[in-house]
C-alpha cells in the first residue's frame, strides 16, 4: 500500500513524518520513553473525521463509505447496499437528493485533499440513495406508539426529516403545508434537472409511508387553521416553514418595476409548471446557489418575440396567468446576464454549478453593484444601473457607472420568513429565535428548524430536525436538557456494533470476580478502546499519509448543455456511478479515526505484541489487539497506523 516507485518519481511527494533535526521529544509526557521502551501501550481511539465534522446533518460518513468497500460488513443476509442506506439514513433520509445537489462541505474538510484530491462522497451516496429506490427499501418506526403528536408546520426538508425521525421515536404528526405539494425548497426552489421529481417524490413517500402522518396540504397555520386549534390538538410543534420570502433589490425603483422580480417568485413559477418562457434580456442579481439556478432556467426556457402582455414572464410569476404551451413553442435563447459584488471566484455558488453556467451561455460579471432599476415610461424596468466596486467588494469605485439592459431583473440577494397571520413568534427580522436544542425560546413546547432559523443548506435544516426532535423527545419525558456535545454528529458507537454482531461485553458481576484490574482478560469490557468521537476531530497531521497512494477521483458524467443546446434541454445533469466504479472511490476514504485492517501495525511490531482478533470475536474498530505481556511501548505501531486510530497510553 506504500507510494509507488513510479508515483514518487511523477508526483512531487510532500508528506514526512519526521523533519530535519526532529530528533528530540518535545514534551514532558513522551520523554516517560526509556531507550527503545516506555510504560506506554497503544489505546486504540475513534475520532470523527473531517468530512463528518463539515456535514451539517452529522452523517456519519466514514462509516457508509467503509461499508460500501466491504471493511465493516453488515451481519445476517443483509446486503452492501441495503447496510449502507440504513447507516446513511440515520442522520439523513434523502440521500439521492443529497448527492446530487448538496454543495460536499465534506469533500471541502476530507483529508485525502492532503493526498491528491478529496474522495467522491456525494457520488457515493447518490449511488446509495439511487440503489435504495429501485430496490424499494423502506424505513422502520418504532414498535409502539407513545401516544403524543407533533404539529409539523411546513412540508419541506426540516419538516420532512423531523417527520422521519419521530417517527422512528414512536411519535405521530402532523404536517401543514401551505402547498399542493410536498417538498418546499427540494421541489419549489430547485430546478427538476438537478432534483429529478421521481427521485424526489420516491423519498419524500418513502416517509409518508411509514405512517402514523397525517398531511395536511394547501392549509397555511394562521389562516386556513388557527395556531389554537393547532397546540390544543398536538403535544408539541415544530416550525420548519423555511425561508420562502425573497428579497427585493434595495436599490431606487426596484419596488416599482413589475418586472423586478425575486429569485424566489421565479423559481416557484417554473418548478410548479406556470413559467415557460421569460424577457430577451434578463439580469440577474446575487452570486449563490439560487441565483446559479435562477440563470440556468432563464437560458433553458427561453424568450419568444412579439410577447403578449399577458405572457409576460412576470405576470406568470405574480400569479396573474399562465403560460399557454402552444404559445410558447417557438423559442429564442434568452441573453442572460448574472451580476455579484462578490468577486467570481469568491461567489457562493458551487465553483461546478459556475462553471455549468458559463457553458451554458450565461454571462457573469463580480465586484459589481446595483444602484437603480432605470424604468421606461410604462413604469417597466428598462435597465439595471450598475457600479464597479473596489477589491474589497464594498466601495463603490467613482466614475464607474454603467446600464446594463433588462426587460426582467430578478433579485436573488436573500431570503425571509413569511409570517403572515402568525403572531408572537418571529424576532425583528422575520425569522424564528433557537437556542442550542432548537427550542423557540419563551415558547413551552415549540422547537424550530431549517431557513426559518437561517437560510443556510438542505443538508443544515435536516440536522437541525434531528436535533430539535432530541429536544422535543426530553420535552415529553420531562428530562433536562443538557449541554450538546462539542462534535455534534452520528457517531460509530463500538457498542451497538458489539451487540449487532452478538459480542456485547458480559455483565460485570462483583460476587462472581475481583478482577478491577487488568481488563484486557475480561469479558464484562471493552479494554484499551477510547471513544472521543464527540470530543475531538482527527486531522491530517495525526494521520501516516505517507501510506496512501496517489489515486485519481472517479468522477460522475455530467450532461451539461453548451450555449447551442440549452435551450429546452431539461435532463438530469449529474449521472451516477456504477456499484464498480461506488466501491472503487470508497475505497479512496482513508477512514480518517477509524482501523481500516490494513495490517500495519501487526506487520511492524518488532515483538508481535499487536495481533489480529479471531475472526468470531473481531468487529469494525476491534480488528487488532494487544498483549500487554509483550508490549514494550516502543510506539512503532501507531507511528505507522495511517488512520490516527492508535494513540500511546498508560498501560493500567
Amino acid at each position: 500500500m506504500a507510494t509507488s516507485r513510479d508515483d514518487m518519481k511523477d508526483n512531487k511527494l510532500t508528506f514526512r513524518m519526521y523533519e530535519d533535526g526532529d530528533d528530540k521529544w518535545d514534551s514532558m509526557t513522551a520523554q516517560v520513553f526509556d531507550g527503545d521502551e516506555s510504560y506506554k501501550c497503544p489505546t486504540y481511539v475513534n475520532r470523527t473525521p473531517p468530512c463528518q465534522g463539515s456535514c451539517p446533518s452529522g452523517e456519519d460518513i466514514r462509516g457508509w463509505l467503509d461499508i460500501v468497500r466491504g471493511i465493516e460488513k453488515p451481519s445476517g443476509d443483509m446486503t452492501m447496499q441495503e447496510y449502507a442506506f440504513r447507516r446513511s439514513t440515520d442522520a439523513n433520509p434523502f440521500p439521492s437528493i443529497m448527492g446530487r445537489v448538496c454543495p460536499a462541505p465534506c469533500e471541502d474538510g476530507c483529508n485525502r485533499n492532503e493526498v491528491e484530491d478529496y474522495v467522491g462522497i456525494n457520488a457515493v451516496e447518490q449511488y446509495i440513495g439511487d440503489s435504495a429506490l429501485e430496490a424499494k427499501f423502506t424505513f422502520d418506526v418504532a414498535e409502539k406508539n407513545s401516544g403524543k403528536k407533533v404539529a409539523i408546520i411546513g412540508g419541506g426538508p426540516a419538516g420532512l426529516a423531523a417527520a422521519y425521525q419521530l417517527r422512528r421515536k414512536g411519535h405521530e404528526c402532523t404536517i401543514y403545508d401551505d402547498h399542493s405539494e410536498l417538498g418546499g425548497m427540494m421541489k419549489y426552489g430547485i430546478p427538476g434537472y438537478r432534483t429529478p421529481r421521481d427521485v424526489l417524490n420516491g423519498e419524500m413517500d418513502r416517509i409518508i409511508n411509514m405512517g402514523g402522518i397525517d398531511v395536511k396540504l394547501n392549509t397555511r397555520v394562521g389562516k386556513d387553521i388557527s395556531m389554537d386549534e393547532v397546540e390544543k390538538s398536538h403535544d408539541a410543534i415544530l416550525w420548519a416553514i423555511g425561508a420562502k420570502k425573497g428579497r427585493q433589490l434595495p436599490v431606487p425603483n426596484a419596488d416599482k418595476a413589475q418586472n423586478c422580480l425575486t429569485g424566489v417568485d421565479f423559481l416557484e413559477a417554473f418548478n410548479d409548471g406556470r413559467l415557460k418562457l421569460v424577457s430577451e434580456k434578463v439580469v440577474v442579481v446575487g452570486g449563490g446557489d439560487t441565483s446559479i439556478d435562477v440563470v440556468s432556467v432563464a437560458r433553458r426556457l427561453g424568450h419568444i418575440t412579439n410577447i403578449n402582455e399577458k405572457d409576460r414572464p412576470e405576470n406568470v410569476v405574480l400569479g396573474h396567468t399562465a403560460h399557454d404551451v402552444a404559445s410558447s413553442a417557438t423559442k429564442l435563447g434568452a441573453d442572460v446576464t448574472l451580476i455579484s459584488r462578490s468577486a467570481i471566484e469568491k461567489m457562493n455558488a458551487a465553483e461546478h454549478e459556475i462553471r455549468d453556467a458559463l457553458r451554458e451561455g450565461v454571462k457573469i460579471r463580480g465586484q459589481i453593484t446595483p444602484v437603480e432599476v432605470i424604468l421606461d415610461e410604462n413604469g417597466l424596468a428598462k435597465a439595471l444601473r450598475v457600479a464597479e466596486l473596489e477589491d474589497d467588494c464594498k466601495t463603490i469605485k467613482k466614475g464607474t457607472e454603467f446600464d446594463i439592459e433588462a426587460d426582467l431583473i430578478v433579485s436573488a440577494i436573500g431570503q425571509g420568513g413569511d409570517m403572515t397571520g402568525i403572531d408572537g413568534i418571529a424576532n425583528e427580522k422575520g425569522f424564528i429565535d433557537a437556542d442550542q436544542h432548537y427550542q423557540v425560546p419563551g415558547k413551552e413546547g415549540h422547537f424550530v428548524a431549517g431557513d426559518i432559523v437561517r437560510p443556510h443548506l438542505l443538508t443544515t435544516a435536516i440536522g437541525q430536525a434531528s436535533v430539535a426532535v432530541e429536544s422535543i423527545e426530553h420535552y415529553f419525558s420531562n428530562e433536562d436538557l443538557h449541554k450538546r456535545p462539542k462534535v455534534d454528529k452520528h457517531h460509530f458507537n463500538l457498542l451497538n456494533k458489539l451487540r449487532e454482531s452478538g459480542l456485547e461485553p458480559i455483565a460485570f458481576n462483583k460476587e462472581v470476580t475481583d478482577e478491577y484490574r487488568g481488563t484486557d482478560g475480561g469479558k464484562w469490557a471493552v479494554h484499551n478502546y477510547e471513544d472521543r468521537s464527540a470530543f475531538e476531530i482527527i486531522a491530517s497531521d495525526e494521520l501516516f499519509l505517507g501510506h496512501f497512494n496517489h489515486t485519481d477521483r472517479i468522477r460522475r458524467s455530467e450532461e451539461v448543455p453548451d450555449s447551442e443546446e440549452v435551450l429546452g434541454h431539461f435532463k438530469e445533469r449529474m449521472k451516477g456511478l456504477s456499484e464498480e466504479q461506488a466501491v472503487e472511490e470508497s475505497e479512496r476514504c482513508m477512514s480518517c479515526g477509524m482501523c481500516f485492517e490494513c495490517d500495519n501495525c501487526v506487520i511492524y511490531c518488532p515483538q508481535d505484541a499487536v495481533f489480529r482478533v479471531k475472526k468470531t470475536d473481531a468487529t469494525m474498530g476491534r480488528y487488532v489487539d494487544t498483549d500487554y505481556a509483550k508490549c514494550i511501548g516502543c510506539h512503532i505501531c501507531a507511528d505507522v497506523c495511517p488512520t490516527g486510530y492508535i494513540d500511546m497510553a498508560m498501560d493500567g
